[in-house]
């Protein structure tokens, strides 16, 4: 009875009600990227857009722009590097996982399980195909030089122009080592133009090629030896590192996974780098990258110019595999069919899906998917290859 006595009740709720945050969330104009945080989950949950990185990506969104949760704070990695000093006092959750970011971790094991998914036989059946994915890295280049019209710094303009290869992990790997303080905007629209591939393509792929073109039925791929494909990952690892020793943690990555995939001898390794693995990297990679799309990055327009220009450069990089495919279709008097090089984009393996689903519509004996699926895994390699190039040029 003497606790309730001199327990005063009136302070109570009023410190209680003082520590609420639904005025700051009003005020500070959080409440925008909250629910910009919403209305991504909605698409990932109700619409399947990319829901395996949309929703990660999306309320690591929500909780950064919740006030007083103190789960990011990007005050720790300005100036592009990281204040481990202020670390043991100041760390949230989500600043710890976003170390993986920061230090490269993440996207090159996201590539080894990717590599450990892709069937690489498409391609190495029908080596041309490499051409139709290094067209399709045009949009990168296009964005890039848009970018450096607009005034952004080279560094800036290469982080924006690789949202063109629809390469999530690459345009993260490209951003956090060359425009930190952009990373937010960046993810956000490649991850969400690889989701909206099958609305932005086929427009373009429509607009870009005739009816006829459409419809015309590739011959069957040749039959790929074991022995191609264990051969294939090494060559190409060798190859592009000595090349391009900047793009080598990325391709020897995708080539570790699929080498475990193809020898036929790491079967559990494969299994944990395409399913375990891969999970709980894509888990902590969307989280910590959303958790860096504050408010006061996102809400301004320069944010706007960064989501415009990557639309740009994934039409562009569309829009280049198709005319290739064109080229090669009238060189070789109607032997490939356009629509193929639309899937060198990267956006594996939705981009080839798209290209089968166009050209069946045009005409129901039509099976381009194996076809696309070529210039699909290429443009995996050629936006690596293109990521290798900004990195060289670019990081200090």
């Amino acid at each position: 009875m003497d606790i309730l006595v001199n327990l005063d009740i009136g302070s109570t709720i009023q410190k209680f009600l003082s520590e609420m945050m639904f005025a700051e969330v009003i005020t500070s104009g959080k409440w925008i990227m909250i629910l910009a945080a919403c209305v991504f989950l909605y698409l990932a949950i109700a619409k399947g857009f990319e829901p395996l990185l949309l929703l990660p990506i999306a309320f690591g969104m929500l909780i950064t722009n919740l006030p007083g949760a103190e789960m990011y704070h990007s005050s720790l990695f300005e100036g592009g590097h990281v204040h481990w000093e202020e670390f043991s006092s100041t760390a949230g959750l989500v600043d710890y996982l976003y170390l993986g970011v920061k230090l490269g971790i993440y996207p090159p094991l996201i590539f080894m399980g990717v590599g450990a998914m892709t069937d690489f036989g498409p391609l190495i059946a029908n080596p041309k195909s490499l051409l139709l994915g290094a067209a399709a890295q045009l949009g990168i280049f296009v964005a890039f030089f848009l970018a450096l019209g607009f005034g952004f710094q080279p560094n800036e303009a290469a982080s924006i122009g690789i949202i063109g290869g629809a390469d999530g992990p690459t345009a993260i790997l490209v951003t956090s080592k060359l425009a930190p303080d952009l990373l937010g905007p960046i993810a956000v629209a490649a991850y969400s133009y690889m989701a909206l591939v099958p609305v932005i393509q086929p427009p373009i792929m429509k607009l870009l090629t005739t009816k006829k073109e459409r419809q015309i039925v590739m011959e069957q791929l040749r039959p790929v030896s074991k022995t191609e494909k264990v051969i294939f990952p090494i060559v190409v690892t060798i190859f592009v590192s000595l090349l391009l020793p900047d793009a080598a943690v990325l391709i020897s990555c995708l080539m570790l996974g699929n080498l475990m995939k193809e020898s036929g001898v790491t079967e559990r390794l494969e299994k944990t780098a395409s399913n375990e693995l891969s999970n709980i990297v894509v888990i902590f990679l969307g989280v910590s990258v959303g958790a860096t799309a504050t408010a006061e990055i996102f809400l301004q327009l320069k944010t706007l110019g960064i989501v415009a220009m990557g639309l740009t450069a994934f039409a562009f990089g569309t829009a280049g595999g198709v005319l290739l495919g064109k080229l090669m279709c009238w060189i070789t008097k109607g032997k490939v069919n356009p629509l193929i090089g639309s899937a060198g984009v990267s956006a594996v393996p939705m981009a080839a899906r798209v290209s089968q689903k166009v050209g069946q519509k045009e005409n129901p004996k039509n099976f381009l998917l194996m076809h696309a699926m070529g210039p699909n895994v290429a443009g995996v390699i050629g936006s690596a290859v293109a990521a290798g190039v900004f990195l060289s040029m670019f990081m200090k």
